[in-house]
């Protein structure tokens, strides 16, 4: 009888700890994404489109889904923002508001939020979901979608 208690108690034991080591890797991949995009409100607001896309993927298979549909492509990305937001009027101050961050599977989280610019030429707010992979030990976006 105390074999099988002691077999229930470390069961136990090892379950709590499988689900303590799955919080402390949700929480390190949560912060390291968020810290990605906090990377990015920076180099928006300084007017670095070019730094801006580090966030991306850079590959061809990068996909952009927005209201001129969808674009594959780092560099067509960043030329479609480099047209849409030629100067600080049009880029502003960008500001992200996170609602949720989930993991999908393996090492791939979504990110769904709000943005926010502030601009000299009118303000422009919207909604996005957007893909996080861990792309050689680094949090990339592969996809996005926003509107």
């Amino acid at each position: 009888m105390k074999t099988i208690q002691h077999l229930f108690i470390l069961t136990i034991f090892g379950f709590s700890a499988l689900a303590i080591s799955q919080t402390d890797v949700y929480e390190t991949d949560k912060s390291a994404i968020l810290d990605v995009m906090h990377q990015q409100e920076n180099a928006w607001n300084n007017g670095d489109l070019e730094g801006f896309m580090q966030g991306y993927w850079k590959s061809d298979s990068l996909k952009f889904y927005g209201s001129n549909g969808l674009t594959k492509g780092w560099q067509n990305t960043l030329d479609n923002y480099k047209k849409g937001y030629p100067t600080k009027a049009e880029t502003g101050t960008l500001r992200f508001v996170i609602n949720d961050v989930s993991k999908i599977e393996g090492d791939n989280y979504w990110v769904m939020g709000e943005y926010h610019l502030t601009r000299a030429v009118g303000d422009a707010n919207g909604v996005f979901i957007i893909i996080f992979k861990k792309i050689d030990g680094e949090w990339k976006i592969v996809a996005d979608m926003s509107c």
